[in-house]
């Protein structure tokens, strides 16, 4: 695996720790479930998936689980703004986790991108 692939992977990761301590936090704080459970699926499921892609058997495979992280991750940037505007986290830790997603959304589109140039 490459030094990127590594970085993206960590990257993935840390943005799931925090999706699980956010849903944790919106649980037990706040008891907002329903929003919390659909974050915590879809935040979680970028590194699932991008994970799943360094072990695809083709070019192909590998970006149909690179797009599956990269719809993930859009949905996860959903799930963010409706706690925002319903106001159940703050501004602070709003643009702090949505700045994450969005970047990994930029990685994941770069990669789409890179690998379909190169197909």
């Amino acid at each position: 695996m490459s030094d990127f692939g590594n970085i993206m992977l960590d990257k993935c990761l840390n943005f799931a720790v925090r999706v699980v301590n956010l849903c944790d936090f919106l649980n037990k704080e706040i008891k907002e479930f329903k929003i919390a459970d659909q974050l915590y699926r879809s935040g979680t499921s970028i590194g699932a998936n991008y994970s799943e892609a360094q072990c695809a058997i083709s070019r192909n495979d590998f970006l149909a689980k690179v797009y599956i992280s990269l719809k993930e991750c859009n949905e996860s940037l959903f799930w963010l703004q409706l706690l925002r505007r319903t106001n159940k986290i703050n501004k602070e830790q709003f643009e702090s986790i949505y700045s994450d997603c969005e970047e990994l959304k930029r990685m994941l589109t770069s990669i789409t991108k890179t690998t379909r140039s190169n197909t």
